[in-house]
């Protein structure tokens, strides 16, 4: 079909729940992606931090099409081989000692809640159930990961939220020891705040919630959903700080496109959870598992993640010199290919449609922040390409 009647038929039969670009692509190799006009575009943004191999990367399309030649889906009334495979390979290579599959990372981050509360409910402290997260955070669009979320514009509508949630401001660990009480179970972070403008925590502050975690008694909980596996520059965020979680949650990139979320936990919390506590119908299914150790094995084994250290390096270099050029610029922040270009004036989403025009796919965070999650494949040439792209642009708007 062409675009004109692919958009008209979405308007007689799609619920209105996105505002898109005027474009739709029909397949893509690497950076790259082809739509139904025969256009090619390069892919900074992934699919919001989800194609980390590229498009129809050689290990994922084998990976599935060879799963889904035996079976893609069985019950998890049985043993799945798929799925006690890729787990393995999570445990082996993070802090946790167990892991459960979901299909999102709304669903992780739920788990993740479910597992803090019922924590502490089996060691006799029903009333520990408040989780504390921070301003400007995202976990979710579920019920429950809305009132996690320390953003009102995601709130609004749906009140009344799941009950005791607080927020507290991004690395303030003072204000954070001071809104723990009697009733919290946990504190909820993201390590690099990722919807709400590529916000990262410091090593200072992530130590300190750390210890005032340990000195209360309350659960850790890591938000990797967009920060993880690669994308930072290494395997897991909260390898940056020096600390470890004591649950944290993964999707996003972890089977490259195929919907699936992690919650992964320390044998000591993981063990609250007993036969019908939880449970998915979908979560771990044998094709769902099988691209997961696909993707999270060619991150480990083709070092995917000093790629993204390197690359990511590169491009804060390069970008602080078009910043001298460009006072419009205000800050260039992230880490690895996790990266927030801050504008002093309210252009980002201009910025952003011009660079569609110019067929570079990228995100915008509010009014003012560009947000930039290519593949961990990306070259250092294609950064070159997006930079001097955005520098023509810049020019336009400046």
């Amino acid at each position: 079909m062409k675009l004109k009647e692919i958009i008209e038929k979405e308007k007689m039969y799609y619920m209105n729940t996105f505002s898109r670009f005027p474009v739709c692509f029909t397949h893509g190799n690497g950076i790259y992606l082809y739509d139904t006009e025969g256009n090619e575009y390069r892919d900074y943004f992934s699919g919001i931090a989800v194609s980390a191999l590229g498009h129809s990367h050689p290990a994922l399309v084998n990976a599935i099409c060879e799963q889904a030649k035996k079976f893609i889906h069985c019950s998890n009334l049985y043993y799945i081989e798929q799925q006690v495979n890729l787990a393995e390979l999570i445990v082996k290579n993070s802090c946790a000692d167990r892991v459960f599959f979901a299909n999102s990372g709304a669903e992780a981050n739920e788990g993740a809640i479910k597992l803090a509360r019922l924590y502490f409910r089996k060691k006799g402290f029903p009333e520990k159930y408040e989780i504390i997260t921070l301003n400007n955070s995202f976990h979710g669009r579920t019920l429950a990961t809305i009132a996690a979320t320390g953003q009102e514009k995601h709130q609004a509508r749906y009140s009344p939220l799941t009950p005791k949630f607080s927020n507290v401001p991004i690395n303030d660990a003072a204000a954070l020891e001071k809104a723990i009480n009697e009733n919290t179970c946990a504190v909820m972070i993201e390590p690099i705040q990722g919807e709400s403008g590529v916000n990262p925590t410091t090593v200072e502050y992530m130590n300190a919630v750390r210890k005032i975690c340990d000195e209360k008694g309350v659960l850790l909980i890591f938000d990797e959903v967009q920060c993880g596996l690669g994308r930072t520059g290494k395997l897991f965020g909260y390898q940056h700080y020096g600390v470890e979680p004591d649950i944290f949650t993964l999707a996003k990139a972890l089977a490259g496109g195929f919907p699936i979320g992690a919650l992964c936990a320390k044998e000591f919390v993981a063990s609250a959870f007993e036969p019908g506590d939880h449970g998915s119908t979908f979560g771990g299914n044998p094709l769902a598992c099988s691209a997961g150790f696909a993707v999270l094995s060619t991150i480990i084994n083709e070092r995917l993640s000093d790629n993204a250290a390197e690359v990511g390096n590169y491009f804060f270099e390069k970008m602080e010199e078009v910043k001298k050029e460009f006072p419009i610029i205000k800050e260039i922040r992230g880490k690895g290919l996790m990266i927030g270009v801050e504008f002093t004036k309210p252009v980002a989403k201009e910025v952003n449609k011009k660079l569609f025009e110019r067929k570079c796919l990228l995100g915008t965070s509010g009014e003012n922040i560009l947000r930039i999650l290519p593949p961990l494949i990306v070259t250092k040439k294609d950064m070159d390409i997006l930079i001097n792209t955005l520098t023509e642009v810049l020019q336009d708007i400046n």
